[in-house]
């Protein structure tokens, strides 16, 4: 699967047949206005696709298919077994497609093509598998009634769920989603990112084939203020699910106001620190980690550990060794295994990201990378880039950049660090490295996030919730807790004759 070479992978994505319609009711479809948009290559600027402009009679469409779908059983009063096999034949089917859906999401948005094909896309399979497996193994309950009465307490699917997802992990995003309220029992109408529709498209067409029910799964390609915030308003909508940045999960939780109040479950920004203390056991490690935690997927990760805290005594030895390991992650071809890093997914974002490292060139210490770059005269593409002796205050410390930019700051005491680490709108996740076991439970305790890795960085599975505190949202992907937000409680109280 890895083994593949440069000109294996170009003749491969020069041979892909992409589709670019939405995808309603069991079938591809033009937008209702007719109008597309372009999906381009942010590695060389070329066009991908005409991709279908859904708005809000598109939306219209694909809710009332769902609706339709969940209305008459096809789906939600299938027998646990009957969807848990339809799932895992979706699984199978994400495996024999592996290489095209990596190539899908490594084009669409210039993500490595190794991490798309041995992360990404093989994730994707095992979190359908995951649920799938999940389906006939959720109980009901029955409550302690006296006699004569029997109360049960079942778990039931809500209806439609709306899911936004954003470009960074196109295809896993979608499947976090789709995964687990499919599960469910609901019917899903998924909107991409119109960065990113592509891999979201073909899941649809391979989810179909596996033998999910016309309606059942929808996806509609759009912008957000348009397809976006149709599924926000729509009253037919029961749950929407949304993983992007938190200024727009506030508007999704106003849209849920001024409709229907439906559930929204957000999962938005981040800024995670990444604490190493001088008791460290393995400084190479740690340091290893801290470049991959944020460097990994060009530093496009809601969780990416930008904030370094390193402990004053160890700060220039360990700056050294996160040097040059960014050195060595050099930005190249997405599609050449070789490529430690890949593109920036489009101009505007690249221009935020310069724009935040020109700030820090004013305010902190540049110690490595800060230059735009391009790949044979194309594409947007940045240098790994460290700063140094930054300022708490700093919004290179502060605010969200969503790329391959890491600030540096130290740190005496381990209660200055918890207080720094803590200092912060977001709280999604947190890494502390720390040979002290004691300190390690004491940092867990007191770090104001979802995620809490201690000498690993970013750890998550299908076993774990994945979620934030404070502006990083309240919404929980992964494991079994998933499910909760896709399903209601429902009462079912029986008298009997004792």
């Amino acid at each position: 699967m890895t083994t593949l070479s440069h000109e294996d992978w170009k003749a491969r994505a020069n041979a892909l047949g992409i589709r670019g319609q939405a995808f309603i009711d069991g079938r591809f479809v033009d937008a209702q206005s007719g109008r597309t948009f372009d999906s381009v290559n942010p590695a060389t600027g070329a066009v991908l696709a005409q991709v279908a402009e859904g708005d809000a009679a598109d939306i219209d469409l694909a809710v009332a298919a769902a609706q339709r779908a969940f209305d008459d059983g096809r789906w939600s009063r299938k027998p646990p077994a009957a969807r848990k096999a339809v799932l895992l034949k979706l699984a199978d089917l994400i495996r024999a497609n592996l290489h095209e859906m990596a190539l899908l999401d490594s084009l669409d948005m210039g993500k490595t093509i190794t991490d798309a094909v041995t992360i990404d896309a093989p994730g994707s399979a095992h979190f359908f598998q995951w649920y799938a497996e999940a389906i006939d193994k959720i109980y009901d309950e029955v409550a302690p009634t006296g006699p004569g009465d029997l109360a049960l307490v079942r778990r039931v699917p809500l209806g439609v769920v709306g899911a936004v997802v954003p470009w960074n992990f196109p295809l896993d995003m979608a499947t976090w989603k789709a995964s687990a309220a499919l599960a469910a029992g609901n019917s899903v109408v998924l909107k991409p990112a119109e960065q990113s529709p592509l891999s979201a498209l073909r899941l649809a067409e391979l989810a179909a084939e596996a033998g999910v029910p016309d309606g059942v799964f929808n996806v509609v390609p759009g912008f957000g203020a348009t397809a976006g915030k149709a599924l926000g308003l729509h009253m037919n909508v029961d749950c929407l699910a949304f993983t992007g940045s938190t200024a727009v999960g506030k508007l999704f939780m106003q849209y849920s106001g001024q409709s229907n109040m439906k559930a929204v479950w957000p999962e938005t920004g981040g800024k995670s620190p990444n604490i190493v203390f001088a008791d460290c056991e393995d400084l190479d490690a740690a340091a290893d980690m801290a470049a991959f935690g944020v460097f990994f997927n060009q530093g496009e990760v809601c969780s990416a550990n930008t904030r370094l805290y390193v402990e004053r005594p160890i700060m220039e030895a360990f700056l050294e060794k996160l040097v040059a390991r960014a050195k060595a992650m050099q930005p190249g071809d997405p599609l050449d295994p070789s490529s430690k890093m890949g593109a920036i997914v489009d101009a505007r974002q690249l221009d935020r990201i310069m724009g935040f490292i020109q700030g820090g060139q004013r305010s902190a210490r540049l110690v490595t990378g800060g230059t735009r770059v391009q790949i044979d005269g194309k594409g947007h593409f940045v240098q790994p880039t460290i700063f140094a002796d930054v300022a708490q205050t700093d919004p290179l410390a502060r605010e969200e950049i969503f790329g391959p930019v890491l600030s540096v700051i130290a740190f005496d005491t381990e209660e200055e660090a918890i207080t720094m680490a803590n200092d912060s709108p977001y709280g999604l996740a947190a890494s502390v490295w720390t040979g002290n076991l004691g300190r390690a439970l004491r940092m867990s305790d007191r770090l104001h996030v979802g995620t809490v890795s201690v000498n690993t960085v970013d750890a998550l599975s299908a076993q774990t919730p994945f979620g934030g505190m404070k502006q990083s949202g309240f919404g929980r992907d992964l494991s079994l807790h998933a499910l909760e937000k896709y399903t209601a409680l429902k009462t079912v109280w029986m008298k009997y004759r004792a």
